[in-house]
């Protein structure tokens, strides 16, 4: 394939080459090269091009902590576009969110709850995030020896996550620790384990570089350290930020320059055309011009779809699979893998249809289709909401009275009402219902990128952490009927919810849970389905203990630096049934640490344990016990199962001052169903099993 591209880029002149550098590539036709726009979208389900099955959002993804999961969605999320791709090819439609290259997975670490855009992410741990951006890339880019199914897109690199309202001109800092223990790790394991296909770049600064223009970032370390061999992509109109935000560079010409030396292969964006000029003034060389086609067009060949490519198994793919009944009940999977139980105050759920006569269901998320799906989100054929889930679910056996309740985040739904204006509502649907199911939160209006919220948030990020608007006082409403309440909490990130698990007698973590999430819901609350997620961030008691948004070190963010309390902590999550822990042994020898354990279903129910292998360093400046391994388990009730967990020595490597991966002489090794913190244990009325690993690896 590369000596085919070499052949090509011979023939080409320079505008021709350039032509081929930004999204909107036009056709070389004596050359073979069909128009192709590159821009395309497929964060948790092809988006933007019509109709396609729309799995729950990223970080309810990684709430199920289930990297088998993740790839068998990215696997259909690639069938998907394959189907669409054939089509749309069939009928001559080319234009922007058609093609094969999509810019997923973000594997940006979701350091502060207060981010618009930390429900794209796989959450706050970069070891998460690494096994599940891996486990997407893989399903997205397929097992075929010759030809990538889809090409996938690890962004933004690197050190990127808010604000929203500043990336245009932020200059991201961090220390050399922080970047290599938290920023970086996700970024290297798509690029070495998942051999991902594009990289892009962030927005904002790195240590004064713009990062679509850091030799560091681009060159230093992504191709010459992790030796990266696909093409690096500039976010959307990114390349204007150096001469307009950052003001780095002076006008176009010499930011296309920049951009092009520093090791940016491809502009999403309409900067790159000065490419021409650059290099009439010898800014840039045509070799690293070629050099960057060359990645680019190899890009298309390897998808099968620049020069012969015949014997391409994906142009077989039929549009039949596109919303199939297959696709339905991956999705319906998903979600249930997907949703957290937090709270469940003397067993009160599952709930019992027989025992029930009336559900009260309310809450501006209830009957709320935008808080199916988040955002960079696809069209589906139906929604489900929760209250449709609900109502589907009893059918004609018990009655469902339903309140929108309140706005979201202003005080009356109505604008030419008083304040509160379903007061009455709510409290006679209280009173009149057996239970009161409270569908709560935020949906893509309220947290999202910039640009894309419409409310009176503004730029996406969260303001506060607390429920918005009323949605706490209809809380305190159906409290105080004394009818049991049980808060469906749909967001997208961390809330500060301490009256609610104070006072609610059940918390759910909804998520965004995509397009039939409400069915899941329902299924998980009358006990058809067993709850199995863990939540992929910490939970805050307040947001005045957290460091100010602007600062990137990690003291005191997330679970593996901060000194606080949490609410929910990380890696935290209930289910219908226990599971216990036996005959737990550690073995140690110069190559691993070996874990034998037996996980044991106690508990009358059918489920499945989250076994989670937390390893901290006890060195002073080293993070808390960290998440090193995962292992699902499926356990009928009663029954127990025996583990054998391996832990390599990059399991117990840790980062000094310098940024250096280094072995300590002691260490502590957690197995167990949670992180080893005071709260979890509280919570869960276990704590895991325990060994101390003195001089292993040295």
């Amino acid at each position: 394939m590369r000596q085919k591209v070499k052949e090509i880029i011979e023939k080409m002149t320079l505008e021709e080459k350039v032509s081929q550098l930004v999204h909107q590539a036009r056709a070389i036709e004596r050359l073979g090269i069909d128009e192709y726009n590159w821009w395309n979208e497929a964060l948790h389900g092809v988006a933007r091009a019509g109709i396609a099955t729309v799995f729950p959002q990223s970080i309810a993804l990684a709430a199920s902590f289930d990297e088998n999961m993740v790839m068998e969605v990215g696997d259909a999320i690639s069938t998907e576009a394959r189907a669409k791709y054939n089509i749309q090819q069939k009928y001559g439609d080319k234009g922007i969110y058609k093609g094969l290259t999509f810019y997923a997975p973000n594997v940006n670490i979701f350091r502060d709850p207060r981010w618009g855009r930390g429900h794209e992410t796989y959450g706050e741990d970069p070891y998460l995030a690494s096994r599940l951006g891996v486990a997407y890339i893989k399903g997205m880019q397929g097992d075929n020896e010759k030809y990538l199914k889809t090409a996938a897109c690890a962004k933004h690199y690197a050190v990127h996550s808010g604000p929203e309202s500043q990336r245009h001109m932020f200059d991201a800092r961090a220390t050399e620790q922080d970047l290599r223990e938290t920023y970086l790790p996700a970024f290297k394991a798509c690029v070495k384990e998942a051999k991902v296909e594009a990289v892009m770049g962030a927005y904002n600064r790195f240590e004064g570089e713009p990062c679509c223009g850091s030799k560091r970032l681009l060159v230093d370390i992504l191709r010459d350290e992790w030796g990266f061999e696909g093409m690096v992509v500039s976010d959307f109109m990114a390349l204007l930020d150096f001469h307009r935000g950052h003001k780095v560079t002076d006008n176009p010409v010499d930011t296309a320059a920049m951009a092009l030396m520093n090791g940016c292969d491809f502009n999403l964006g309409f900067v790159f055309p000065n490419l021409t000029e650059a290099l009439k003034e010898g800014k840039v060389t045509e070799d690293r011009i070629d050099e960057a086609l060359e990645r680019v067009l190899m890009t298309r060949m390897k998808l099968g779809i620049l020069g012969e490519a015949d014997d391409n198994p994906y142009d077989d793919i039929p549009y039949s699979v596109v919303d199939s009944d297959e696709m339905k009940r991956l999705n319906e999977k998903a979600a249930e893998k997907c949703i957290v139980l937090l709270k469940n105050k003397d067993n009160i759920l599952p709930l019992d249809k027989n025992k029930i006569k009336t559900i009260g269901v309310i809450g501006p998320n209830a009957d709320n289709r935008r808080s199916l799906d988040g955002n960079y989100e696809g069209t589906s054929s139906r929604y489900i909401t929760v209250l449709e889930g609900i109502q589907d679910y009893v059918g004609d056996d018990v009655r469902v009275l339903y309140s929108e309740g309140c706005h979201f985040f202003r005080d009356q739904i109505n604008p030419m009402a008083f304040k509160n204006d379903r007061i009455g509502e709510i409290k006679e649907i209280c009173d009149e219902s057996d239970v009161v199911i409270a569908v709560m939160g935020l949906d893509g209006t309220l947290e999202g990128e910039e640009g894309d919220t419409g409310s009176d948030y503004g730029m996406g990020d969260k303001p506060y952490l607390s429920l918005p608007g009323i949605q706490h006082d209809i809380l305190k409403i159906a409290k105080e009927s004394g009818k049991p309440v049980i808060l469906v909490n749909m967001t997208g990130s961390a809330m500060t919810l301490n009256w609610e698990a104070e006072n609610l007698d059940g918390i759910i973590q909804g998520w965004y849970p995509g397009a039939r999430g409400g069915r899941a819901i329902a299924r998980l609350l009358f006990g058809e389905a067993n709850f199995e997620g863990r939540l992929p961030v910490t939970f805050y008691k307040t947001m005045e203990e957290l460091p100010d948004f602007i600062d990137y070190s990690m003291k005191n963010r997330t679970y593996r630096y901060m000194k606080n309390e949490a609410l929910y902590p990380f890696g935290y999550g209930l289910s219908y049934t226990e599971f216990e822990y036996e005959n737990t042994a550690f073995t140690v020898d110069k190559d691993n640490v070996i874990i034998n354990t037996t996980v044991k279903n106690t508990g009358k129910t059918d489920g499945i344990e989250t076994v989670q292998v937390y390893v901290g360093a006890r060195e002073e400046w080293a993070p808390n016990p960290q998440l090193k391994k995962l292992e699902k388990v499926s356990l009928k009730a009663g029954e127990a199962k025996s583990l054998e967990i391996s832990l390599a020595r990059e399991a117990f490597e840790v980062f000094n001052e310098a940024g250096e991966a280094v072995i300590c002489k002691e260490y502590d090794v957690y197995v167990g169903g949670s992180q080893p913190d005071l709260r979890s244990a509280a919570l869960l009325g276990r704590k895991p099993a325990h060994m101390e690993v003195r001089e292993c690896f040295i």
